[in-house]
């Protein structure tokens, strides 16, 4: 059987202008997944990511730990479909109808990174709504069509697996939740209580064979348990 090695990007710069760049955090996840992996002795035969610049820096990073123990690694392939859903735009559209019942929320959702707990029982509400598939919305990707291609983006994985190969797959959290879900038939709201528990940098594992998808472990963060430095452990 084949592996497939889900990673989710390091930390990002929530809170900052541009979230899609890797913190000084991030960049010291990712390399301390690079060298976990070196020492596991584990050899990649692909490496993709999606568009996003926090997880093709996370790729890079760990990559590089690679290489730096010796080992060669494959080209990162690039795949769209494994690009995180539009977190900002599911705000934007859903956020309005929810501020009768939370007058504060506009002033939290702004001001996230000083707001840390409240921002995520917000966000959690309109993930809610999104998944219900109530609040569909103009221009607003459905939680059914982000299925969709993150699914697509997995078959074409699969198309150009060969038997036996270790794939790495860097991308982000929802990207992992809709993997579980497609895969273990969890349901969507499920799946999003896990979600909120997915370490970055961590280690989810598939294994394949043919088309034939399994989940193996889910969340591992070894890498950043064993350096015992609390502030390695991030979620989002």
């Amino acid at each position: 059987m084949g592996s497939i090695y889900l990673i989710r990007h390091g930390q990002a710069s929530f809170g900052a202008e541009d979230y899609d760049v890797l913190s000084p955090i991030g960049i010291r996840q990712a390399e301390v997944l690079g060298a976990h992996l070196a020492q596991l002795g584990i050899r990649l035969d692909r490496s993709l990511s999606g568009t996003l610049r926090r997880q093709q820096h996370t790729a890079s990073a760990a990559l590089g730990q690679l290489q730096a123990a010796g080992q060669s690694t494959p080209p990162l392939e690039v795949d769209a479909a494994f690009n995180e859903f539009d977190a900002d735009a599911v705000i934007r559209a859903l956020l309005p109808e929810l501020l009768p019942e939370e007058p504060d929320a506009l002033q939290i959702m702004r001001n996230g990174a000083q707001n840390r707990a409240e921002f995520q029982r917000l966000f959690a509400r309109l993930i809610g709504r999104w998944l219900s598939g109530e609040y569909v919305r103009p221009g607003l990707q459905s939680w059914t069509e982000f299925v969709a291609q993150v699914q697509g983006g997995l078959a074409r994985l699969l198309e150009r697996a060969e038997r036996g190969q270790n794939i790495a797959l860097f991308t982000s959290g929802g990207t992992i939740t809709a993997l579980l879900h497609l895969i273990t038939g969890v349901p969507p709201t499920k799946a999003f209580e896990l979600n909120w528990q997915i370490v970055n940098t961590s280690l989810s594992c598939l294994k394949f064979r043919g088309s034939q998808v399994s989940l193996a472990s889910f969340n591992s963060h070894t890498h950043l348990q064993l350096l015992k430095a609390p502030e390695l452990i991030t979620f989002r």
